[in-house]
């Protein structure tokens, strides 16, 4: 009856204080191993935050702390020893964590001492330096050099290299910093080599720039760089009409009837101006074209083209996304032009022509947000947590360099249910084993060798919000046993027990300690007991006879933890 109360009591719900409510910051997880959070909430208060034991929250101080309850975090590995040689010690310590952080079983002991001996004596430390960097500036100016060295000691040797492993200094350089060129303006387009175009050349234009913009220094070292590219661009003069071709006399032929329409047409002999012919508002050929009478008319003049322009600029620096850029040039009808009377044909075809400027990069696009989704559901049945709304960089998407979006593609939002989670039971430590007493009534069975039990219990502890009831384990635990407390057996002497570790754990005053191991001969007993023979257990301080020590010294060593740091 009493058992069950006591499982009773213990599995009742716990109330989880955390004082008065404030806002903090909140994490969706807690590492016991590191302290640290993460999964960053936002902040709420810590009533809502702490709803779920999971969870942790941001002090005021920026330090961590656990929303769950109060629960020991591992033992740190032991830290290297404290001293490079001789005998020091080395410490690990844990970390009470959880609301009422000072409610953990044993809340004292957070930090263990133990001795050791440092294997760094013959160890050098740090390595020779590495040379000098080059300065940081090369002209004109003072600037820093660095320097450094390489601890090249074992991980638990470290301490051994005292210092910084940099160094810098100050630098002077005192030469002239090169002036390296720069061109001028170009200077304006000369006048074109020729007035038109003949079969054997195209007039041409210059212009010229000098490297004088500055220019390069030639009295430091290094001397100036000289400007890229050329100081002279040509240019042909393409829009000049054709020159003129003066007709020439052929051969005389045979006479015959008039030959032409217009102009001076032959009755008798004639002669064809067609060495060369005249082109390109050229004279004819001077002289008759016959040898007797000539019938005359004026001849039309036909129009021809002059030579094409230049492209002229295009119609923007890049492609523009869904449109083009374009480029013209141009040509006159004037090579020679048609005469009026009597008039003669005009050009065929455009006087002007178009083309895409498709060597031109394209125009960067700038990336532009699409609307907001809606918040995603609350996706937690307890406590806090948070809803998320995402966009997408997709109104347009950045393109050909542009830039991406500026700011997040998601957002987020707390929701509360206002509802507790659950809070599962964790075991206690197991409480000493009781008394060896006879498992049938009141019989003293000290010092007998009839067999009792005795048992031990723990508790249920921090069940809150109908979490999980501790079910991995036994709330109690008995075993058969033999009560021998202060009870006359002989014994074996069987070496030291280890080392205690260093107390206090720290201060000048700590103490490590260890007994002489006095084995009682229990050879007389049963080693199991009752009809399901389970294993015997001897239960108390038998006063066990030994005798005398084996080298005559004492049963037990004292001795002091050297090199102990100070309690802080």
């Amino acid at each position: 009856m009493e058992e069950n109360l006591r499982f009773l009591l213990v599995l009742g719900p716990l109330l989880v204080f955390v004082g008065p409510s404030e806002c903090v910051r909140c994490f969706g997880s807690f590492d016991l191993t590191t302290g640290e959070c993460s999964e960053d909430l936002g902040e709420v208060d810590l009533d809502d935050c702490c709803q779920n034991s999971q969870y942790g929250y941001e002090a005021e101080d920026g330090s961590c702390h656990s929303c769950g309850p109060p629960t020991w975090s591992p033992w740190s590995a032991w830290s290297f020893c404290n001293v490079l040689c001789g005998e020091g010690v080395r410490q690990r310590s844990r970390k009470c964590h959880g609301i009422g952080e000072s409610e953990c079983e044993n809340s004292q002991d957070k930090l263990q001492t133990d001795v050791c001996n440092g294997t760094c004596c013959d160890d050098t430390g740090w390595g020779l330096w590495n040379p000098w960097t080059p300065c940081s500036v090369t002209c004109e100016g003072t600037g820093t050099r660095m320097r450094q060295r390489v601890c090249s000691s074992p991980p638990e040797c470290r301490s051994a290299c005292i210092g910084s492993s940099e160094e810098k200094e100050s630098c002077e350089a005192s030469n002239r910093c090169p002036v390296h060129g720069s061109w001028s303006s170009w200077a304006a387009w000369s006048q074109c080599s020729g007035s038109c175009i003949n079969d054997q050349n195209v007039p041409s234009r210059a212009r010229q720039r000098t490297c004088s913009n500055p220019a390069p220094s030639t009295d430091t070292v290094p001397p100036g760089i000289n400007c890229p590219g050329d100081a002279f661009e040509t240019q042909d003069c393409s829009e000049l009409p054709n020159c003129p071709v003066d007709g020439n006399w052929g051969f005389w032929f045979p006479p015959g009837p008039c030959s032409v329409s217009c102009g001076e047409g032959l009755q008798l002999s004639l002669r064809r101006c067609d060495s060369p012919s005249p082109k390109y508002g050229g004279k004819l050929c001077e002289g008759p074209s016959t040898r007797s009478s000539v019938c005359q008319s004026p001849c039309p003049v036909h129009g021809v083209w002059s030579g094409w322009s230049n492209w002229g600029d295009c119609s923007s620096s890049c492609i523009p996304p869904g449109r083009s850029s374009v480029r013209t040039r141009h040509r006159s009808c004037s090579n020679p032009a048609p005469s009026l009377n009597p008039p003669g044909n005009g050009c065929q075809y455009d006087n002007s022509q178009m083309e895409h400027c498709n060597h031109l990069p394209h125009c960067p696009v700038d990336g532009n947000w699409g609307p907001w989704s809606a918040f995603t559901p609350c996706p937690v049945t307890c406590g806090v947590a948070l809803q998320v709304s995402e966009r997408r960089c997709n109104n347009p998407p950045p393109n050909h360099g542009g830039r991406p979006c500026p700011g997040d593609d998601k957002r987020t939002k707390l929701c509360s249910t206002q509802i507790h989670c659950p809070v599962n039971g964790v075991w206690a430590e197991w409480s000493d084993w009781s008394d060896c007493t006879y498992a049938w009534g009141g019989r003293d069975i000290r010092c007998l060798k009839s067999g009792g039990k005795q048992t031990r219990s723990r508790s249920c502890l921090h069940r809150a919000h109908n979490g999980s009831i501790c079910s991995d384990g036994k709330l109690t635990d008995t075993q058969v046993c033999y009560n021998v407390d202060k009870c006359y057996v002989k014994g074996s002497w069987d070496g030291w027990e280890p080392w205690s570790l260093c107390l206090p754990a720290c201060g000048n005053k700590s103490k490590r300690s260890r007994f002489r191991i006095c084995k009682p001969d229990y050879s007389e007993y049963s080693q199991t007991i009752g009809r399901q023979r389970e294993p015997a257990h001897f239960h108390g301080n038998p006063k066990a006879d030994c005798g005398a020590t084996p080298d005559g010294g004492k049963k037990y060593q004292i001795q002091y933890c050297l090199n102990v740091p100070p309690c802080t």
